[in-house]
């Protein structure tokens, strides 16, 4: 018998008429599935919590060693409504999801990982609200709406918003490459040690020129080991204080972007889309 825990749906399909195969990242048990019987009848005692990337405190049971144990109860904490309403929240929420479905292995407990996809929803929906209050007064951010959102001191404007709003999958993407052990070395040729600012991505590491072997390879700025480090090591309630600048941004989105496709050959279908606060 598997018991309670916390989980947050990562996605869900179709079973028969009205039944729910879920995929849940949960606080103790990590990637898990779970049938859940007849939550799309009008009366279902699941109401709306199996909705996508709801948390909520759920019940497993089943043994140890199922693939599919059976979901019996499901009681709401955190519903993340606002990022079913805004559609690049949406799928930049799908993408957090995607990756930890591709990099975790199933039933592998993993409560940092749990812990990072809690705070990249809670900040990405915070962040969004406060998006959407910024263009709709068309003004700064000041104090709090009606709504409760409070504009951290650090966020000015909506073009700042929008930068700190594409700084969550940053920082989620360098933990999640870490606890998931896919991070890249970035202290020097993975080699020999010595000096190097050029990234390999089929090694996942630096190398310097006489370690370097052919193939693809990325130079990269002297600020961004130190940063991606940053990242993967900060406190996550102290982490928004990091403020790279938009170049040094735009330059670590796309290293990851690279280290992920090329070096540990992993795609998410949301990211075609393009991520970033609606207009």
């Amino acid at each position: 018998m598997l018991g309670r825990t916390e989980g947050i749906v990562l996605r869900s399909r179709p079973f028969g008429e009205a039944d729910l195969i879920l995929e849940y990242l949960t606080r103790d048990f990590g990637v898990r599935s779970a049938f859940a019987k007849s939550p799309r009848k009008i009366k279902s005692r699941f109401g709306g919590s199996l909705e996508p990337f709801i948390h909520s405190r759920i019940s497993l049971l089943g043994r140890e060693d199922a693939s599919l144990p059976k979901l019996t109860q499901s009681d709401i904490m955190t519903s993340f409504q606002p990022l079913r309403e805004d559609i690049k929240a949406l799928l930049q929420a799908t993408e957090f999801a995607e990756l930890i479905l591709k990099l975790l292995p199933e039933r592998e407990p993993a409560p940092r990982v749990f812990e990072l996809l809690l705070w990249a929803l809670s900040t990405l929906q915070s962040m969004t609200m406060l998006h959407g209050m910024i263009m709709s007064t068309g003004g700064a951010a000041a104090g709090a709406n009606a709504s409760g959102v409070t504009a951290p001191a650090a966020v000015k404007n909506e073009r700042e918003t929008r930068e700190r709003w594409q700084f969550i999958p940053a920082v989620f993407k360098a933990r999640l490459l870490s606890l998931t052990g896919y991070a890249p070395s970035l202290r020097g040729c993975a080699r020999c040690g010595a000096g190097s600012r050029v990234f390999y991505p089929r090694e996942g590491a630096l190398l310097c020129g006489a370690c370097a072997r052919s193939g693809p390879s990325l130079e990269i700025s002297a600020a961004l080991p130190g940063i991606y480090r940053n990242l993967s090591e900060w406190p996550l309630e102290k982490i928004m204080r990091i403020r790279p600048s938009s170049g040094l941004l735009a330059e670590l989105k796309k290293f990851i972007h690279v280290h992920l496709a090329e070096g540990i050959a992993v795609t998410v279908k949301s990211a075609k889309f393009g991520h970033g606060p609606a207009e």
